[in-house]
């Protein structure tokens, strides 16, 4: 079969990077590709020239053996090119057919025809099996089905290629095996995809063949993925072999709690959580998508309002009002899992993005801010955490997601938080990152911080915390110390989530 897409010794370059360099690779009709790499290495720039975002400053792309050029998205998604980005690109307030035909709305004179554009979406919808409504207005779906209905507003038109970003970033796993449902239908009618993805067990139960980059170079390029086992497509995309981590067990001294929740009931509808954590802990915690984790710990820092129940910080009821009232009276920081939209400032440099938590303490007289000292601050957290930046006068958003989580945490850091939440700290970072952002939770508690980490990766959780409480529908329903269930954790915590019953051990 002719390959429906190729990319032909494309490079690209930017100030003092190389992007990518003489990158080859191809993709045929009803083929689903692996696009792998670690953060940084190139795959988004890869992306974006496909899509018209950039222009190759070498080589050319190929659609149906003709050299093509792209301007702009539009031009590229006239072309059958279509994509579904990480970052949901939907319109809250529009129907799902009016999110789906967006782009080609159906119109006479001007007058959009309400019908066909219904019909257009439902035809989308039906072609790959989704049972959605098309006059249901978004915001009312789930993050599941919202990105499903990005992959039927990508296809609506004449898409030979599907760029699938991480699509399953933020879904649970029930939800992804619906994606990939859907994905092998697009894959029976003769789409290509090109499916990016840092989940290395979905990437081999989903693709036939791969595509490895590594510092802008392919070093595989679009060969059967059955000619590797995972080690050796982690060896490649790091440059050699990881070792096996053992699990890292941790001794907690419980005295007495440093913060607790007693009975909170909040607005969002959690009937009376309550927890403790320890000085030094990692408590965990645990849900699929949607079971209340992050909207208890967002109305615990004010974000959301708690109805009823206490907030104890080391045996005295406080009441949070907000982020920065969390921060500057309670010392306790909130790592945010929407990084691009909560927790940095794009278009702002890493040194300003790292100081901001302690600029009342810089600042001069007038309130001007002292600038060596945000840079003295800035190189001392990008050293201990590893950004890479080619300074800290970059700005954030040219950074990879991994090294822009490394900011968003070092900006507490910077305070010296003495408690911490971290939400989702690994969505979209690749495996070695990975494993040095768990090290890096391990070593903070370690020195003393207490960290609250909610995470919807199980393997994740079960190697960083040392506790667990599993949340179903805004309630915990189990709670397992890691040092007496591990290696049957896993197993025990998917248990608590089936049976939704609250068990304990102590």
């Amino acid at each position: 079969m002719s390959d429906v897409l190729r990319v032909e010794s494309v490079s690209k370059s930017f100030p003092g990077v190389r992007a990518l360099s003489n990158m080859t690779m191809s993709l045929r009709a009803g083929e689903v590709q692996a696009l792998l790499g670690e953060n940084g290495a190139g795959k988004s720039t890869l992306i974006k020239i496909l899509t018209g975002v950039y222009q190759a400053d070498e080589g050319q792309i190929l659609i149906d053996g003709e050299s093509v050029s792209f301007n702009s998205p539009l031009e590229a998604a006239k072309a059958g090119i279509g994509v579904v980005h990480q970052e949901r690109n939907l319109i809250p307030y529009f129907t799902v057919a009016e999110n789906i035909v967006l782009q080609e709305q159906p119109n006479r004179l001007g007058i959009i025809n309400e019908a066909k554009r219904t019909e257009m979406a439902k035809k989308a919808l039906d072609s790959l099996g989704l049972l959605i409504d098309p006059d249901e207005i978004t915001q009312n779906l789930s993050v599941a089905q919202m990105q499903l209905v990005e992959i039927a507003k990508a296809i609506v038109t004449e898409t030979k290629v599907l760029l699938l970003d991480e699509p399953t970033a933020s879904i649970s796993g029930a939800e992804a095996n619906r994606l990939f449902e859907v994905v092998e239908k697009l894959k029976e009618q003769g789409t290509a995809v090109l499916f990016v993805s840092h989940k290395l067990e979905e990437v081999f139960a989903v693709c036939d063949t791969v595509t490895v980059l590594r510092d802008g170079e392919g070093i595989i390029q679009s060969e059967p993925l059955s000619n590797y086992n995972q080690q050796e497509i982690v060896a490649a995309m790091v440059g050699r072999q990881l070792a096996e981590r053992d699990k890292r067990f941790r001794e907690v001294l419980k005295g007495e709690p440093v913060f607790q929740l007693d009975n909170v009931v909040t607005s969002l509808g959690h009937p009376g959580a309550s927890l403790d954590l320890y000085q030094g802990e990692v408590l965990g915690l645990y849900g699929l998508v949607g079971a209340g984790r992050s909207e208890l710990m967002r109305s615990v820092l004010g974000l959301h309002t708690i109805v009823s129940g206490d907030i104890l910080l080391r045996g005295k009821a406080i009441k949070i009002r907000d982020v920065r009232d969390a921060l500057h009276r309670y010392r306790m920081g909130y790592v945010t899992e929407n990084r691009k939209e909560e927790g940095l400032f794009l278009d702002f440099s890493v040194n300003r993005n790292v100081a901001v938590t302690i600029w009342r303490k810089i600042q001069q007289l007038l309130g001007v801010i002292r600038h060596d000292k945000e840079s003295d601050v800035s190189n001392e957290y990008v050293e201990k955490l590893g950004i890479r930046v080619a300074s800290v006068k970059q700005l954030a958003g040219n950074l990879s997601g991994g090294n822009q989580q490394k900011v968003s945490l070092a900006k507490w850091l910077a305070a010296k938080t003495e408690i911490i939440i971290i939400d989702e700290p690994t969505v979209g970072i690749d495996v070695r990152t990975k494993a040095t952002f768990h090290d890096l939770i391990m070593d903070l508690a370690d020195e003393g911080m207490s960290v609250i980490l909610i995470s919807s990766d199980l393997p994740e959780m079960v190697s960083v915390a040392d506790r667990i409480m599993v949340m179903r529908d805004y309630q915990f329903v189990g709670e397992f110390d890691n040092s007496k269930d591990y290696p049957e954790m896993s197993t025990k915590v998917m248990d608590a989530i089936q049976a939704g019953k609250k068990e304990a051990v102590v």
